[in-house]
C-alpha cells in the first residue's frame, strides 16, 4: 500500500489540557460539556473531539484512514498573541516539549511543529531554536500580530533565526475580525482564507522570499485566495513600476516558492493549484480533527512531502 501523509493536522497534548484547566487568570477558558465545545479567550469556539486530546483515538483515526505519517501542529486558538508575552511563552514551551515527546515516542507516525510567542519576536526566535534543537521541524504561526503583518521590522529577528535554521513556517490563519463578516460564519468560511491571502501577498510583494530563501513557507487551505488571483498580481507587476521595482522576479515565480496543502475540498480547485505551482509544491493535508477538515487527506506527490519533511 502506498504511504499516505498529512502535513496539516492538530493535536492538544494532556499537559496543555491540564494547563488550560489551571490557567484561568490570564486566559479565560469556557467548557461546554453538553455541546463538547471549548472556547479560549472568548474567541473561536470549536468542538473538542476525542481525536484532539486522546493520542490513541488520534492514531486510530490515522490508521483507519491509511495515513502513514502526520505533521502535528498546535491549534491556532492557542497562539495567544494577544496576552502577556510571558504567558504566551510559558504555554509555547509546555506545548512544544509535549509535542517533542510525542514525536520522539512515535517517530514513524508523527513529526511536529512548534508554537512560538510571536508577540515577542526575539523570544519567538529563541523558542524556535530550542524547539528545533529538540526535534521539531519548525513552527506554525499566525498571519499577523495586533494588525502587524509578518514583514513588519519587529519580526526580523524571528525571520533571521528561521532562515538560519532552514525552518518550516506553517502560516495558519486566525478568524478574520472584520465586523462585516460576523454573520453566517463568514469569519471562518471566507475570513480564514482571506487572512492567509493578505499575509502571503504581503510576503510575496515585500520580497520576503528573496530575503529569507531558506525558510520553507507552507500556506494553509491551498493558500487562501492568492493562487486564484495571481493573475491580478502579475498584471500589477506588468503595469506598475512600484510593484515591479521591489521584486526580482514575476509574482507567479514567487508563488511557486511557497508550499500549499490540499485542503480545498474541490478537485477542480486542487487541479488548478497543481497546474499553477507544480506537484512538488502541493502537500497532502486535512485540518483534522476540526469540523471543516478534508478527511482523509487528498494525497499529492510522495517525493515532495518526504523531501519537505526530511523523511526517508
Amino acid at each position: 500500500m502506498e504511504k499516505r501523509f498529512d502535513v496539516h493536522t492538530h493535536f492538544i497534548p494532556p499537559e496543555v489540557m491540564q494547563w488550560l484547566r489551571e490557567e484561568q487568570t490570564h486566559i479565560p477558558v469556557h467548557w461546554d460539556d453538553a455541546e463538547k465545545m471549548l472556547t479560549i479567550n472568548h474567541q473561536w469556539g470549536f468542538r473538542l473531539k476525542e481525536e484532539f486530546i486522546d493520542l490513541h483515538a488520534y492514531l486510530e483515526a490515522q490508521r483507519r484512514a491509511d495515513v502513514f505519517h502526520s505533521l502535528l501542529s498546535p491549534i491556532p486558538q492557542l497562539f495567544l498573541y494577544n496576552v502577556e508575552a510571558a504567558v504566551t511563552n510559558e504555554l509555547a514551551r509546555l506545548y512544544n516539549d509535549a509535542l517533542c515527546r510525542l514525536a520522539s515516542n512515535h517517530p514513524d507516525r508523527l513529526s511536529a511543529l512548534a508554537t512560538v510567542p510571536l508577540n515577542h519576536p526575539e523570544q519567538a526566535a529563541l523558542e524556535l531554536r530550542r524547539a528545533m534543537k529538540n526535534g521539531l521541524k519548525g513552527a506554525i504561526i499566525g498571519p499577523s500580530v495586533e494588525q502587524k503583518l509578518l514583514t513588519d521590522d519587529s519580526f526580523i529577528p524571528f525571520w533571521e533565526e528561521a532562515d538560519a535554521l532552514d525552518a518550516i513556517l506553517f502560516i495558519h490563519p486566525l478568524l478574520c475580525d472584520d465586523p462585516r463578516l460576523k454573520g453566517r460564519r463568514m469569519t471562518n468560511l471566507i475570513g480564514v482564507p482571506w487572512e492567509t491571502t493578505v499575509c502571503a501577498a504581503d510576503l510575496l510583494l515585500g520580497g520576503w522570499l528573496d530575503r529569507y530563501p531558506h525558510v520553507r513557507i507552507l500556506l494553509a487551505h491551498g493558500g487562501g485566495f492568492l493562487p486564484y488571483q495571481i493573475g491580478r498580481l502579475q498584471k500589477g507587476y506588468d503595469v506598475w513600476h512600484p510593484v515591479a521595482s521591489s521584486l526580482q522576479a514575476p509574482p507567479l515565480d514567487y508563488l511557486r516558492r511557497f508550499w500549499f496543502d490540499t485542503v480545498v475540498w474541490d478537485h477542480r480547485v486542487l487541479q488548478l493549484l497543481l497546474d499553477l505551482v507544480g506537484q512538488d509544491r502541493v502537500l497532502p493535508g486535512s485540518d483534522f480533527p476540526f469540523d471543516l477538515s478534508q478527511w482523509p487527506p487528498v494525497q499529492s506527490s510522495l517525493e515532495a512531502v518526504q523531501a519537505f519533511l526530511g523523511l526517508p
